[in-house]
């Protein structure tokens, strides 16, 4: 009889094991799921004319930026375009062009090459506005770099622009996209209704 109940108490044990797996196997797989980002509300397009400040030159700036103007090393026109909210700037230098003109632009394109160990990717559009005498270059740089945007704009005679979109955290491309796409559309309004002053 001690056979006996050992037998059934062993068989209570399976049942009890086989009873627990099966219900446990109608619920959901559970999968990796990727890693999320904080969701980051992004303000309107809205955009305000500069043409007050003691500058060469002007254009539509977005109502999200706050300007500061800085000397840098005795140069002088140089801005820094703060966007507070989205830990961004665009870091804008001015240069007079006196006969260097092929100098500065090859200047220009080495900082934005400098990102080609990190780089995805390089993209350049062309900007002309023959109205204004405005010409330029936006780059469009993919990957986790440093600098996802920089442009350019000159007039080939007297006057040279270059702006450059900095990040004040570590690049990580998927989670800045929507603010780096946020902030290219602001350059490009800048550089559609950029003017140099007389």
């Amino acid at each position: 009889m001690n056979k006996w109940l050992i037998e059934y108490n062993i068989q209570k044990v399976i049942l009890a094991i086989l009873s627990v797996a099966f219900f446990n196997s109608c619920g959901e797989v559970s999968i990796p799921r990727p890693y999320g980002f904080f969701r980051i509300d992004l303000p309107i397009h809205d955009y305000q004319r500069i043409d007050t400040l003691n500058l060469p030159y002007s254009f539509d700036l977005s109502t999200s930026t706050v300007l500061e103007q800085r000397n840098e090393r005795g140069e002088k026109y140089w801005i820094d375009l703060h966007y507070p909210a989205l830990n961004a700037n665009i870091y804008c230098s001015y240069k007079p062009v006196k006969n260097n003109l092929t100098a500065l632009s090859e200047d220009a394109r080495r900082f934005v090459y400098k990102h080609t160990i990190k780089a995805d990717g390089i993209g350049e559009k062309l900007f002309n506005n023959n109205e204004k005498n405005v010409y330029g270059i936006l780059y469009d740089i993919k990957g986790n770099t440093a600098s996802s945007v920089q442009f350019v704009l000159t007039d080939s005679s007297k006057h040279f622009f270059r702006g450059a979109l900095y990040f004040d955290n570590v690049p990580n491309k998927d989670s800045i996209a929507p603010m780096v796409e946020f902030i290219r559309q602001d350059i490009v309004r800048l550089m559609e209704s950029f003017e140099w002053k007389q």
